[in-house]
Formats: structure tokens, C-alpha cells, sequence
């Protein structure tokens, strides 16, 4: 898992990157949560993600968004962190030309930028957007949501409390043409602490449930 370097809108972004198995291999991106309250590409769930990805043949990529471990910058609140998000997803899509497909998954903050990346890049066809919290951020942004996904949390949360993430579901399967599939891992607080493979195991069962779709021409 070699450890890489590209550049950002404020300077130089540190990574780790995967490649895939194939020339065509679909290609998948990780987010980690908020900064300033210790998120970097080594949390947990972002690290089992990655690995998740991988063991599936993917081209994958986390790193650290501005300000964070060895990466160039400030935080920014968002903005710039979508920014570097966009830069990252450049780099690995450049590295991969023949790439069939492209996933975006995100944990907390992490999952919040996702989905704002993913109204930018309309060739994603799947996400995975672990405890968005939608009690602490505006997700009015996905008005429509480009493409189907998996929306996870625990019922033990407190930081994205289930109610919260409920109403974001609710409103995302009022909308035509995508499927948002929700699943509530039981026990589970934020930090998925004693969870966690649990968290991964319906996460990797969701993506090759979705890509077996995928390639039977069941589209997005």
C-alpha cells in the first residue's frame, strides 16, 4: 500500500493508494471524518474501507484533506475539504483511464463531503455514506441525489442520532430513478466501537450486491 503525494488546491495532499487488480479495475474513494475532532485517513472505519475496496479488486485511494497529518493547508469547514476531495478523485481517475466505475464512500464529516462530490461527478455510480450527520450539516445539496447508495448507522448514536439520519433517508427515497437502501446496525454508537466488523461485513455486502447489478445491466 504505497504511500503517495499529489497536489491540491492549497499544496501538497498525502495519501495511500491501492492499485487495482485489472487495467479497467473500478476505482474507489474514502473519506475520513471531521479533522479538528481527530478524523485522518487512519480512522478505523476509514482504514477497514479502504480494505473492503480492495479485497474486491478496486483501485483505491484515502488520504488526509487539508491541515490534516502530513497534507498542505488549513480546514476550510467543508468547502475546501470538498475541494481536495475533487482533487483526489482527479488523480485517481488520471491513474486510472480504462476505470470501469467509480465509488465514493465517506464516514461522518466524511460521508457529508461525499455526498456533496457526488453532485459534482455525475459518472459515480454508487456511494456509501456511513452515520451522515444530518442533524449537523446542511444535505439540502442533493436536490436530485445523481446515484443509488447505502446510508448505514448505528441506533446507539449520539452524534448522528438515528432520527436525524431517518428524515435524510426519508427524503432521499422520495426521488425517482435511485435507490437509497438503508440499513441500521444495531447497538452501534457513532464510533462503532465493538462494531465495526459488523459495519464492514454489511458495507461489503451491499457493493457486490450492487455490482453484480451493475454488470447484469441493472444501471444505477
Amino acid at each position: 500500500m504505497p504511500e503517495v503525494i499529489f497536489n491540491g488546491p492549497e499544496g501538497r495532499i498525502e495519501g495511500r493508494y491501492q492499485p487495482g487488480k485489472e487495467p479497467n479495475a473500478p476505482v474507489a474513494i474514502i473519506l475520513h471524518p471531521h479533522p479538528q475532532f481527530g478524523g485522518t485517513m487512519n480512522n478505523q472505519i476509514v482504514y477497514n474501507l479502504f480494505y473492503m475496496f480492495v479485497q474486491r479488486g478496486f483501485a483505491v485511494l484515502r488520504f488526509n484533506s487539508r491541515g490534516v497529518g502530513r497534507s498542505q493547508g488549513l480546514f476550510d469547514h467543508g468547502v475546501g475539504e470538498l475541494s481536495d476531495a475533487a482533487a483526489a478523485l482527479d488523480w485517481l481517475q488520471a491513474l486510472n483511464r480504462e476505470s470501469r466505475g467509480c465509488w465514493i464512500a465517506g464516514f461522518s464529516f466524511g460521508a457529508w463531503i461525499g455526498m456533496q462530490l457526488l453532485m459534482r461527478r455525475p459518472e459515480v455510480e454508487g456511494f456509501i455514506s456511513v452515520s451522515p450527520p444530518e442533524n449537523l450539516y446542511d444535505f439540502s445539496f442533493l436536490a436530485p441525489c445523481p446515484s443509488s447508495g447505502l446510508i448505514i448507522h448505528g441506533d446507539k448514536d449520539r452524534v448522528a442520532p438515528p432520527e436525524a439520519v431517518q428524515k435524510l433517508v426519508d427524503k432521499l427515497k422520495l426521488q425517482k430513478g435511485i435507490t437509497i437502501e438503508q440499513q441500521i446496525v444495531e447497538g452501534a454508537n457513532h464510533f462503532y466501537e465493538d462494531k465495526i466488523d459488523e459495519l464492514i461485513e454489511a458495507c461489503g455486502e451491499y457493493l457486490d450486491r450492487r455490482r453484480a447489478d451493475i454488470a447484469a445491466g441493472g444501471g444505477r
